[in-house]
């Protein structure tokens, strides 16, 4: 059966915050077709209207669907960027993830997307992990049981908060092994080739 995968898009979200779980979760399609098989993830951005959404950076992307077109996904993924905390205010799209995690098998964020998910209510209570910078303005708001740091991403139960941006690429590679089998979410990786090695890490 094909997971249905919603990411949420919103003027001044981040673009790799969800691009890079948007990689990953395509590239699943790509390498269960190469063994033979049909695609096992359905993935969608969705947004509060049809019209282009304005990143962080600039990048313009086309939702596929609106939030009153979307109903239930097995998996929600909440971005962040500077357009989060306007969406923490936002009283429909903080209704529309409570409605939609209620009935989702896994609920998710990267970055500052936690900041929607302990908004809305499903991480209230839980433990999470978010951008460093925000670590301590997200404890501030007393809504997590507790905001971890230094950790690439953390589970409570079907919630799973990833780190700041890039940290999404490895939250997703997890949950797509827990999707499917560590060795299937291995190849995805190795798809992309995706094996971090950063430039300057060794200077001190």
């Amino acid at each position: 059966m094909t997971i249905s995968i919603g990411i949420f898009v919103f003027d001044g979200v981040e673009e790799l915050d969800f691009v890079g779980p948007w990689e990953v979760f395509t590239m699943a399609n790509a390498v269960s077709q190469h063994l033979g098989k049909g695609p096992v993830h359905d993935v969608k951005l969705i947004a509060d209207r049809h019209q282009p959404v304005v990143c962080a950076k600039g990048l313009r992307v086309l939702p596929d669907l609106t939030m009153d077109q979307c109903l239930r996904l097995d998996v929600l993924l909440i971005p962040g960027g500077q357009g989060a905390r306007r969406e923490a205010e936002n009283r429909m799209a903080l209704a529309w993830i409570a409605n939609i995690a209620h009935k989702a098998k896994w609920v998710t964020s990267v970055c500052t997307g936690a900041l929607l998910l302990t908004a809305a209510g499903p991480a209230r209570g839980k433990r999470v992990t978010t951008h460093w910078s925000f670590v301590e303005a997200l404890r501030a708001r007393g809504e997590a049981a507790e905001v971890l740091e230094h950790h690439r991403y953390v589970q409570d139960g079907n919630i799973v908060t990833a780190a700041g941006v890039s940290a999404g690429i490895d939250m997703a590679l997890w949950l797509t092994g827990q999707m499917h089998t560590p060795d299937f979410a291995r190849a995805v990786q190795r798809g992309m080739e995706y094996d971090p090695a950063p430039p300057y890490g060794s200077e001190v």
